[in-house]
């Protein structure tokens, strides 16, 4: 469960204060997709959405990847999306099934590892579920506010997606849902479970 660790947690916050997401909207230095990890995986925005490759960060067998609304297509809403790519080999966790896992997260351990702020008091697990394996849930983040989180194994990597509103303009549940599914199915045909040779 490293992929939850406070330095990724620590670094996204201090990249929203710089990239003054008020609008959520990204401008400069965007594209569609992106491949990190020396090409073992592509992330691919959901329609309307870009990646900010200036604000994405690799580092240590890991990469964080920020997504916004593309400036030119204000007919859906702003939002940042987070995708966060574990270790080689952290999508061990997922063997066990996602079910365990969401048993897990429901715990104060798990909830521990969820939290902004690392304290499991500070999180709590409104809904969570499985879809095509994929975990779902939506959180209420003392630090954060509400939002949805998924999780799934992608070559062998743990993979999660988180998806916020704009400041004075938060997501509704039904939207955030929305975008995070949107999110993983753009990852899903990204990449294929067999990579191209």
């Amino acid at each position: 469960m490293s992929m939850f660790a406070m330095t990724a947690r620590a670094w996204v916050w201090r990249v929203l204060a710089i990239l003054a997401l008020g609008s959520c909207d990204v401008a400069s230095g965007t594209t569609p997709q992106v491949t990190v990890l020396g090409g073992e995986i592509t992330v691919r925005a959901p329609q309307f959405y870009c990646v900010s490759e200036g604000a994405s960060r690799s580092g240590d067998d890991t990469t964080v990847v920020l997504i916004g609304r593309c400036t030119e297509a204000g007919q859906v809403a702003a939002a940042l999306v987070t995708v966060t790519i574990g270790r080689f080999a952290s999508g061990g966790v997922m063997l066990a099934g996602a079910e365990s896992l969401r048993a897990f997260l429901r715990s104060s351990a798990g909830r521990r590892a969820l939290s902004r702020s690392g304290r499991a008091g500070d999180v709590a697990v409104l809904q969570s579920g499985v879809v095509d394996g994929t975990l779902l849930l939506h959180l209420n983040d003392r630090v954060a506010g509400q939002y949805w989180r998924a999780i799934i194994g992608i070559r062998g990597r743990l993979v999660t997606v988180s998806a916020t509103g704009a400041e004075g303009a938060p997501l509704t549940p039904e939207d955030g849902q929305r975008l995070v599914r949107q999110t993983v199915a753009a990852l899903i045909t990204a990449n294929p479970a067999t990579p191209p040779q």
